[in-house]
């Protein structure tokens, strides 16, 4: 295989006193698991109020934290850099995941297309401060020799580089794409015929297998499933069929009002309007129906899969004695994914020319199936839109915490958190600070904050009332600011388009109070302007589009 040529890396000059790391028992620096699922919906796992079969996920909910305001980026890519970083995508290098190419923002800060020297990776940190890293699964900021996980801070990895795969092998999904997947420093092919999440879940165990004795480690477990295309195993194909006939419609609504009674969302909830665009199931014909339960059927079983997976990694870490010493965190990297890349007006022609979608072949590996915005609308049935938008649709997502260090009573928390504060919550209890320095260049402070003292049961809040958390990826925009939010998703886009929410009152943003509410608004737009200019955001140009053709 062809070898991946590294230069020399510096001694990193982080905040731990190597001297004194042998203070630190095993058991005061725990070992760290991270799962991020791919694409996952708000609705769908059965601890959120979902009706797919996951009991090894809902098991660490129950036995742990599930919070139910947990957001991130509304795309893979930026939700990807700020977990690294525990810093804005835009000071991460990911301002934008789609080429900038002719564009204001071609050329500048925030728009590397990989991760920034800006920033510090918390597996660098960790590394350099006595732990083992792995990385397993999906990569997604940065192709090129200095920006691949080996490069940043894993000692093993095993990584698709791009944003999506077939899941059984190396047939492109795309024209002209580069090699997608590299083991350390090595460019290699997938291994034809296995399962993407089977071949992940196996690398890390294999790592941490191999993992030397007196190290805590830090694994980064990044699923693809159930990201397109909706592909599984033969023993999965059938596993769910006939469960969705009801149609997608019944399902959004059977989700939303369980989460409602389980507490997963507030019991005086509105059902946000279902998109217009979509067609009515009872408008479908026998024929369409029949399809759109299959692609149901599939996603449900990927997810199925997903969280056999985990129930691996947990069983394997409990036969080995780790368990008890390793705090486990498990995370969807934005809403629900809408696209439709078969259908799609530039991907399709090529997709179409090398994968069959007939019925019979819908799920095998030579199918390209994605469930579209009408079973998207199910995933993220209490909020407003799904994956790509900044609506809560696109950032609310689900994240369970468990494990070491859990001490608050297990059950729903209904606080604001969000994706940069992994980083600096995973370096607070390795003991490590983060550098104002390294390698002799000057990094950005870090931007999330910590979240152990909650799960402890220290305290009763991670953010006060004044924190800000805003984002912007590819025109779509949104700043929060205690129980307020404005978010901007124009098309063509247009900076003075946003609209206001308090979302404490109306998770569906549902109804826009920047008309009647004229001075939060402008307070809002101010912090707006000085958060912009903070991380480094240029807007889109006047009238220029989003990049993916969604309907909405």
């Amino acid at each position: 295989m062809k070898k991946i040529i590294f230069g020399l890396f510096l001694l990193s000059l982080v905040s731990f006193d190597y001297k004194e790391e042998s203070k630190y028992k095993q058991s005061d620096r725990p070992n760290i698991l991270l799962i991020v699922a791919d694409d996952l919906g708000y609705t769908d796992l059965g601890c959120f109020g979902g009706d797919i079969n996951t009991p090894n996920i809902d098991q660490l909910a129950k036995k742990g934290l599930l919070f139910n305001r947990f957001h991130t980026a509304p795309l893979c890519a930026p939700t990807r850099s700020m977990i690294l970083s525990g810093n804005n995508n835009h000071v991460a290098g990911i301002g934008s995941m789609f080429p900038v190419d002719n564009t204001s923002r071609q050329g500048k800060p925030g728009y590397e297309h990989h991760l920034s020297d800006r920033i510090v990776t918390v597996a660098q940190l960790l590394k350099d401060g006595g732990y083992q890293t792995f990385m397993a699964g999906k990569w997604h900021v940065g192709s090129g020799s200095a920006y691949i996980p080996y490069a940043k801070g894993f000692e093993k990895s095993f990584a698709l580089l791009d944003g999506a795969a077939n899941h059984f092998g190396n047939n492109a999904i795309m024209e002209n794409m580069p090699p997608q997947y590299c083991e350390d420093d090595k460019v290699v092919a997938f291994p034809e015929g296995r399962f993407s999440s089977d071949v992940y879940t196996g690398k890390m165990i294999d790592y941490i297998k191999n993992k030397q004795k007196d190290k805590p480690f830090f694994a980064y477990l990044t699923y693809t499933a159930p990201h397109w295309p909706l592909q599984v195993p033969d023993e999965y194909l059938n596993k769910y069929k006939d469960k969705y006939d009801m149609g997608y419609d019944s399902l959004r609504v059977l989700r939303f009002e369980h989460q409602k009674a389980i507490g997963v969302i507030p019991a005086n909830s509105k059902l946000p309007p279902r998109l217009s665009s979509i067609k009515l199931w009872q408008q479908l014909t026998a024929e369409q129906k029949k399809i759109e339960s299959r692609k149901m059927e599939l996603y449900a079983a990927m997810v199925d899969n997903l969280d056999r997976q985990v129930g691996e990694m947990v069983q394997f870490l409990k036969d080995t004695k780790q368990l008890d010493n390793t705090l486990i965190v498990f995370m969807a990297d934005n809403g629900a994914g809408a696209e439709d890349f078969y259908n799609h007006p530039g991907f399709g022609p090529f997709i179409r020319k090398h994968y069959d979608n007939s019925y019979d072949n819908m799920g095998k590996a030579s199918s390209f199936v994605s469930y579209g915005p009408q079973w998207a609308q199910v995933g993220a049935a209490p909020f407003k839109l799904f994956k790509e938008f900044p609506t809560e649709g696109g950032i609310n997502t689900p994240l369970i915490i468990s494990g070491k260090y859990v001490k608050r009573t297990p059950g729903i928390e209904n606080v604001f958190i969000n994706v940069m504060d992994l980083a600096p919550t995973f370096l607070e209890i390795a003991h490590i600070s983060y550098p104002e320095m390294y390698n002799n260049k000057k990094v950005m402070p870090i931007l999330g904050q910590s979240f152990l003292s909650f799960i402890e049961g220290k305290s009763k809040t991670i953010h006060d009332a004044n924190y800000v958390y805003g984002l912007e990826h590819y025109g779509g925009c949104l700043l929060i600011k205690g129980n307020w939010k404005i978010t901007n998703t124009s098309d063509p886009f247009d900076e003075t388009a946003f609209e206001l929410y308090k979302i404490d009152e109306d998770w569906g943003e549902t109804k826009d109070l920047s008309k009647s509410q004229p001075k939060k608004l402008i307070e809002m737009m101010n912090e707006w302007k000085i958060f912009k200019k903070k991380v480094g955001i240029i807007p889109l140009d006047k009238g220029e589009r989003i990049h993916l053709d969604i309907i909405r």
